[in-house]
């Protein structure tokens, strides 16, 4: 039954897991994962443009789409800000037009890390095994050689049917406002 609903509605991810939701999320890869990537290039989080490296203590792994929509830890739904940001969005929508450029450019930033250095290869891919539960999302979005363009298309058509389903569903849209 849970495959034939997931069949039925793919913009509606995780619907075996909306059932019995997972009692603990396990983002520990993740967040060694975009460390890594911190400690090789520091970069700004997409909300209020604070400055991420390996050293902040303050990194919180974000869900662009909501965890509470989603029921799962997809790795293209996933990017670093601090805590106090992630705990001021919650449970909201990033504006898209205001937030997913940058998104996808912080993406796009991992994805080409992931191609150049074989350490952030390993690790990506160890991050996968949890965090990438479908093949077909994984080759559009992380097969070698794209281009920021082609990166960004793809990223959006996997994230913005989830995106719009969830507005449908009725979470809010929201915008940082800073501290």
């Amino acid at each position: 039954m849970i495959l034939y609903l997931q069949k039925r509605n793919p913009s509606v991810p995780g619907i075996a897991d909306k059932l019995y939701p997972p009692q603990e999320r396990k983002l520990e890869k993740v967040k060694h994962y975009w460390k890594l990537l911190l400690s090789l290039q520091p970069m700004q989080e997409i909300y209020g443009h604070n400055r991420l490296d390996v050293d902040s203590k303050d990194i919180s792994i974000d869900h662009f789409v909501p965890w509470s929509f989603m029921a799962h830890d997809e790795l293209w739904n996933l990017h670093p800000t601090t805590k106090r940001i992630n705990s001021s969005k919650s449970n909201h929508l990033p504006d898209w037009n205001t937030y997913f450029l940058e998104f996808a450019r912080v993406e796009y930033g991992a994805y080409e890390m992931v191609w150049k250095n074989e350490g952030v290869h390993k690790e990506f891919d160890k991050c996968a095994k949890d965090h990438l539960n479908n093949m077909d999302v994984r080759y559009r979005l992380y097969r070698e050689r794209q281009d920021y363009s082609a990166f960004s298309e793809q990223l959006e058509s996997v994230i913005r049917p989830v995106y719009q389903s969830a507005q449908n569903c009725g979470f809010d849209s929201w915008i940082y406002h800073g501290e």
